[in-house]
């Protein structure tokens, strides 16, 4: 059965959406089945995969609102084992339809959409993974509700922290409230410039606030990674030889060991926690 993972930050320019693309790319690479949902009405994702919006037909809105499955709204990418479901600007009205439509059934729960959806494909997948808006609403509560862990990149600059307990508050809710089984995939440091002091010490605060949580990879600040999307392609395809690919590779090498390490935990019958 698949992983769902939601890369969730509610402060945006931290690189969570190009974590989204990169990390299921190299995935990908590495041999695993991959399904990115872009669930972020900038749909920023969907175009950085090379996607022409004006060719969606179906997108995440549809499923969302139950006028498509998920099935018909999967687009495979041209990208090594990557498929995605696309995001349109729509998008952006569905949390005001799902609070209606909450309103008037009376056994409508706000939460349960995206997760009704995921659970008919997620044998077909390693990795499904949602890049989530930068807000804790309604679309952001469906991807936790839908998700068995959540990953949050954390910028390597001043004022980074800001939000990220607020966030995990949020995760924390909504596993007391909605899904018992959230737990955190990981902390991923991001855009760090490393002549910079205060970037040094944001890694240092985070590693002594998240301890093991915290992955070994850090994304470096790179004009490469920020060139990619406007080229619709993953940093693999667009510069496979840069610092900001290699680091990609490794990120998704510390996921799939991380996993690993899970199931046998779980197959040791010792479980696992936040």
């Amino acid at each position: 059965m698949g992983k769902v993972i939601s890369l969730v930050n509610q402060k945006g320019g931290v690189g969570k959406t190009t974590t989204s693309i990169n990390l299921a790319s190299a995935l990908g690479h590495l041999g695993k089945k991959v399904l990115l949902i872009d669930l972020d009405p900038q749909s920023n994702s969907t175009t950085g995969l090379g996607i022409n919006k004006s060719d969606i037909s179906k997108s995440i809105y549809e499923v969302i609102t139950h006028e498509v499955s998920i099935e018909e709204a999967i687009i495979k990418t041209k990208f090594k084992n990557l498929s995605v479901v696309p995001s349109v600007i729509l998008l952006s009205g569905a949390e005001i339809e799902l609070i209606q439509t909450a309103s008037r059934e009376e056994n409508f729960v706000i939460g349960d959409q995206l997760k009704l959806q995921i659970d008919k494909i997620r044998d077909r997948y390693d990795y499904i993974l949602i890049d989530c808006p930068p807000a804790l609403g309604v679309l952001t509560t469906n991807a936790l509700a839908a998700s068995d862990s959540v990953l949050i990149p954390v910028q390597c600059e001043y004022y980074s922290l800001e939000g990220v307990t607020q966030l995990l508050n949020t995760v924390l809710l909504t596993r007391k409230k909605i899904n018992p089984n959230l737990n955190i995939e990981g902390v991923l440091l991001t855009m760090l410039d490393g002549r910079t002091l205060v970037g040094l010490e944001v890694v240092e605060d985070v590693r002594k606030i998240f301890k093991e949580k915290v992955f070994n990879t850090i994304i470096p600040r790179l004009v490469r990674l920020v060139e990619a999307p406007s080229h619709g392609k993953p940093i693999l395809e667009y510069d496979p030889k840069c610092r900001g690919a290699v680091a990609y590779i490794n990120l998704a090498k510390e996921v799939i060991e991380r996993n690993a390490r899970e199931e046998e935990s779980t197959r040791e019958g010792s479980g696992t926690t936040i």
